[in-house]
């Protein structure tokens, strides 16, 4: 019975973890389709609801927290060495902020869903881009823009904020690299 306990708590333990090797799809999937969780799973049924690709799906969560489920923005510095207040409410994988985490339950009814759980996190990525398509006309295929719109927000991206942010514009940079690195991948894996 003690035996039982320890290997349950363990892979439960397992499951609050980053994958090991975050740059290959096929490896993440490997390692995050075990007992509790199947990742692949996850990623192909919020792209089936909303028509956003896997692996734009998984390069953005891979820009927003490395797959870390508890990853927050690191704090700001009072004094310049005194840790301070964050500047954001982004946590979990997707790094959703309090309020757009909010009106994701209620427009998808999922109350229960968890920043910090995989499945959620990724129908929430697929969510907000097609969010993203309906209400700037990003193409669901385009991770650049989506990216833009995800960091920015939609008001943010309509703005063009980004154009002044060059962490943006890097971020969707690397996440249309990533995402195309992905899909290479996921082709070869399948």
């Amino acid at each position: 019975m003690r035996c039982v306990l320890i290997v349950v708590l363990l892979m439960l333990a397992g499951c609050a973890t980053a994958p090991s090797r975050v740059t290959n799809a096929c490896a993440i999937f490997s390692e995050k389709g075990g007992l509790f969780g199947n990742w692949k799973r996850a990623a192909v049924k919020a792209e089936r609801e909303f028509g956003v690709p896997v692996p734009i799906l998984m390069a953005t969560i891979y820009a927003e927290s490395g797959f870390k489920p508890y990853a927050r923005p690191p704090r700001t510095k009072l004094l310049g060495f005194i840790p301070w207040k964050r500047p954001s409410s982004a946590y979990g994988f997707a790094q959703a902020l309090d309020g757009t985490w909010d009106s994701y339950k209620r427009s998808t009814g999922r109350w229960t869903a968890s920043r910090t759980n995989f499945s959620d996190s990724v129908h929430f990525v697929a969510w907000y881009h097609r969010l993203s398509h309906q209400k700037n006309g990003i193409a669901l295929n385009d991770p650049y823009r989506l990216y833009l719109a995800y960091h920015s927000g939609q008001e943010g991206y309509n703005r063009g904020a980004y154009r002044a942010r060059p962490e943006a514009m890097n971020g969707a940079r690397r996440t249309a690299q990533q995402a195309q690195r992905y899909a290479v991948q996921l082709r070869q894996c399948r």
